[in-house]
């Protein structure tokens, strides 16, 4: 099939933009299953710290768990990316408290991407290119198209601060917990501000969804939007 045709059984399954954005953030989170598979990594690491207070063990079993979630997500042959996902972003933590010693410091690069997420979704708000907007843009097949509706722009930019919410607040709990060496309070901060925050954000942006129906063609302002 021809990625027009593709593009033409999107629009035809996603008639307004709402259903598009829906049909995408779902894709985003990867179900329950995804949910649990990017936090267990965390659980166990901190569990494990907080039982042994050793960071080599803690990062040997939390990774070797995150490589058995993979092995079965290949076994029975379904995506692996948000166990991926989830053992690079270990990895990456392993990576920063191997090189200091600092069992606090597997935490600092989600603290520093979820700082830098927020500030370039507020970016693109500012300057009108609002990062939701780009989902809307993966289902029409024209990446910038959404960009001359008013109305659109107005929904994505409500939207993607639903998206910048969570990071900030990941961001204000978690750097103080940092600098306070609390790691076993960094790991249960950052499992409660993972998921179960990131479930809430969608739950509202579902909401805000729900208000409206902005049919995927309208090129013109979307009345009351």
């Amino acid at each position: 099939m021809t990625a027009s045709g593709t593009t033409t059984q999107e629009d035809a399954a996603h008639d307004t933009v709402e259903a598009a954005i829906r049909a995408q953030l779902a894709k985003a989170l990867g179900g329950v299953r995804g949910i649990v598979e990017a936090a267990v990594p965390t659980v166990v690491f901190t569990v494990t710290w907080i039982a042994t207070e050793q960071l080599k063990p803690s990062l040997m079993i939390s990774i070797g768990v995150s490589v058995l979630l993979l092995l079965v997500r290949l076994a029975q042959r379904t995506t692996p990316q948000f166990v991926i996902n989830s053992l690079i972003g270990i990895g990456i933590g392993a990576f920063f408290a191997s090189r200091t010693g600092a069992a606090k410091d597997v935490f600092l690069p989600g603290i520093l991407y979820n700082g830098a997420y927020a500030a370039a979704m507020v970016l693109s708000i500012a300057v009108r290119w609002p990062v939701v907007g780009f989902l809307i843009g993966s289902v029409t097949g024209d990446p910038t198209g959404w960009r001359q509706d008013p109305g659109i722009v107005r929904l994505c930019s409500r939207l993607t601060w639903l998206l910048v919410l969570p990071c900030l607040l990941r961001v204000v709990v978690q750097a103080p917990l940092y600098y306070a060496d609390q790691v076993a309070a960094l790991g249960i901060a950052k499992v409660v501000l993972g998921w179960p925050v990131q479930v809430a954000a969608l739950a509202a942006m579902v909401w805000v969804l729900a208000r409206g129906r902005t049919p995927m063609a309208q090129t013109s302002p979307t009345p009351g939007m």
